[in-house]
This record gives C-alpha cells, sequence and structure tokens, in this order.
C-alpha cells in the first residue's frame, strides 16, 4: 500500500523554516473588517462636514461674544466680516479661498502625516493591508519611499506649523473673554472654545515628532532634569495620540457647530456672567 506524499511547503530564500502554504486569503473568522469601515465613515463624514462649512463663507463669527470658529481661524480673506480678522485681511474674497487659508493646508498636512492618521487610512481606505493577517490590496508595495508618500517625512516640520495654529487658537478663547461692548463674558461657548484648545495641545504635543524633538538624541537623563520631566510627559500623552486624534475631531466640529448655530440664531449661548 503506498501513500501520496503531501507537496513540500514553500521554502523563503535564506530560510531555514518554511513557510506554510495557506490557499485561503486569511483564516480570520472575525469581523476584521469592521474597524477599516468604521474609520472610512467616521473620517468621511468629518471631512464632509469640514468640507462644507470651510466654503460655506458665513455663521462663522459671533460679534456679541466674540466668538470665532477654528475652521475659520485666523480669518484673513476680504470677504471676513468685521471684527473676526484679528491678523488683517491681505487674501483676496474669492469663493474658492478658504477664509483660514493662511492655516487649513498646514493643518491638513499636519494630520495626514501623523503618525495614527497614515495607519487608519492606510487600512480604511488604501486598504493596505485592511488589518493584521489580511492580504494588501495592492499588488506592489514601495511604502514611503516614493512620491507622494515619500512627504510623510516632512511630517516634523507640519508639527512646528501646528504648535504656531494652537497658539492662534489660544489667542481666538482668550479674545471671546471679551464681549462686544469690550466687557468681560463667560458663557458655554468659552467653555467649549477652551475645551478644543486644551483638547488641540493634547494631540498636538503628544506627536511623535513633538516627543522625539524633547528627548529623542538625549544621551544622559540624569543631566537635563527638566527635558527628562517633559519627555515622560509627552511620553505618557504619546500612549493616547490615538484617542486624541479622535477627540480633536470631535471638539472640532462641535466648536464649530456651536458657534455656527449661534450666528445662525438657531439658539442662545448660555451665559455665566455678561
Amino acid at each position: 500500500m503506498t501513500t501520496k506524499s503531501a507537496t513540500p511547503p514553500a521554502r523563503l530564500p535564506g530560510s531555514a523554516r518554511p513557510r506554510a502554504a495557506i490557499a485561503a486569503r486569511t483564516l480570520r473568522t472575525d469581523r476584521w473588517w469592521f474597524a477599516p469601515l468604521i474609520t472610512v465613515v467616521g473620517l468621511g463624514a468629518w471631512v464632509l462636514y469640514a468640507t462644507v462649512r470651510v466654503f460655506m463663507h458665513d455663521f462663522y463669527w459671533v460679534e456679541k461674544y466674540s466668538y470665532l470658529t477654528p475652521f475659520y481661524s485666523p480669518c484673513v480673506t476680504q470677504r471676513c466680516v468685521e471684527g473676526s480678522s484679528h491678523f488683517g485681511q491681505f487674501l483676496p474674497g474669492w469663493w474658492i479661498i478658504p477664509d483660514a487659508a493662511l492655516t487649513l493646508p498646514f493643518l491638513l498636512l499636519f494630520r495626514l502625516t501623523c503618525y495614527y492618521y497614515r495607519k487608519a487610512y492606510y487600512r480604511s481606505f488604501w486598504l493596505s493591508p485592511p488589518a493584521c493577517a489580511v492580504p494588501d490590496g495592492h499588488k506592489t508595495y514601495s511604502g514611503e519611499t516614493r512620491f507622494p508618500l515619500l512627504g510623510q517625512n516632512l511630517h516634523r516640520y507640519f508639527f512646528y506649523a501646528a504648535a504656531i495654529i494652537s497658539l492662534i487658537n489660544t489667542w481666538d478663547a482668550i479674545l471671546a473673554f471679551r464681549t462686544g461692548d469690550g466687557s468681560f463674558g463667560f458663557g458655554l461657548g468659552n467653555i467649549i472654545l477652551v475645551g478644543n484648545v486644551v483638547m488641540l495641545w493634547a494631540y498636538t504635543i503628544s506627536c511623535h515628532s513633538c516627543r522625539h524633538i524633547i528627548g529623542g538624541r538625549m544621551k544622559h537623563f540624569s543631566k537635563h532634569p527638566v527635558r527628562y520631566r517633559a519627555w515622560t510627559f509627552v511620553s505618557a500623552l504619546n500612549t493616547r495620540h490615538m484617542a486624541l486624534a479622535w477627540i480633536t475631531l470631535g471638539t472640532l466640529a462641535l466648536t464649530d457647530f456651536y458657534i455656527m448655530g449661534l450666528a445662525a440664531e438657531w439658539f442662545p449661548d448660555l451665559r455665566f456672567i455678561n
């Protein structure tokens, strides 16, 4: 009696152990597609909302309480309403130009090159790969060595721009405590603006580039106690970078929607002082 021998498994070049010959595209039986799907829906909805709001060119400034939505900060086109331009109006008021054209491109590039967002949209939108142990959706893979993905290496420079923009948003939040008549005021809008700024700072400084800038090249932490303490703080935030990335999308949308509602007179601001 004879038996038919199985086909020997393929060996990788230079490998001592054979690679398993699996005919199926994946052996995963769980809902591995759910996480990429949620990412597509979440990011897609946010991008759609933000795009509509940026090109709406209306309902972004509440003069009575000096509220300015971060989607229009700083407002630098000649179309900006009086009082909303804290840094001048030096761009033409063409419809195609966003009122915050000075900052929006850098914020977009900072988020697109963010280490977490790379993982998110590589897996969800590009299916490269869609999940662990699931085949890549593309026949070839060159990593981030070719255009346009070669630009991901500029993330550290976009971080500096994002830090400056966070300073501008902080200034907007401070100015919002001054009402239209120049007196001090405090309302729910102030809480939302300040909360958004705090979250934006948390997301920005939790960036991997920030962590490297603070302590990446130090050889002796003991000789730099202040930088070491700052590095440990940023490192702790860095473990929550993914959560902060999503939270800030939520706070940005909430802040913009609340100010849009006030500007459109859908509802009044809840005031605590003045």
